[in-house]
């Protein structure tokens, strides 16, 4: 996943210019060449949906972002086959998503909705320790997986992380 994360950071440098749905699009895009793995492919797919998403939209704003998370959601479950408490990237996306529908909901700014949801997903990343691993080469190790987190739910923490990151720096350089 770092030649997928590292091929997604230059894809939206490179597309900076573009509206934020095509750029979030050429970006899974990228992750799918760079990573033709399993999880590659799940988050290239979480990327594409997400930025279809926002076709149109100009600036993050928090109803954007839960779009982009909801839709980013649903696609890596439609292409998985996963469900919620398997021990996948799913049990991570799901508290994000609906972190992010709730502060829409209550109006929160964006910085500390993604704050929440990084807390979200944290939790959600914890939680994943108790479950028994149903999908990947986890799998093969069934029992001996209760106690670890889950490598796939690490990688939506640490993308959640980095846009409440890149939010608050970009919030104090205005």
């Amino acid at each position: 996943m770092n030649k997928a994360f590292i091929a997604a950071f230059e894809s939206v440098r490179n597309n900076a210019a573009d509206p934020i749905g095509k750029t979030l699009q050429l970006a899974g895009m990228a992750v799918a060449k760079a990573a033709p793995s399993t999880m590659g492919t799940l988050v290239a797919t979480g990327l594409m949906r997400g930025g279809k998403a926002l076709e149109g939209a100009q600036t993050w704003d928090t109803a954007g972002m839960s779009a982009f998370w909801d839709a980013f959601l649903k696609g890596v479950a439609d292409r998985g086959k996963a469900q919620l408490g398997d021990k996948t990237l799913l049990d991570v996306l799901s508290p994000i998503a609906l972190s992010l529908q709730a502060a829409h909901a209550s109006g929160t700014a964006l910085p500390e909705a993604l704050a929440q949801a990084a807390q979200a997903a944290r939790d959600g990343l914890e939680a994943t320790r108790a479950m028994q691993a149903q999908h990947g080469k986890a799998a093969c190790f069934q029992e001996k997986t209760i106690g670890l987190q889950d490598a796939g739910a690490t990688v939506g923490v640490l993308i959640i992380e980095t846009l409440h990151g890149y939010a608050v720096q970009s919030r104090s350089s205005v």
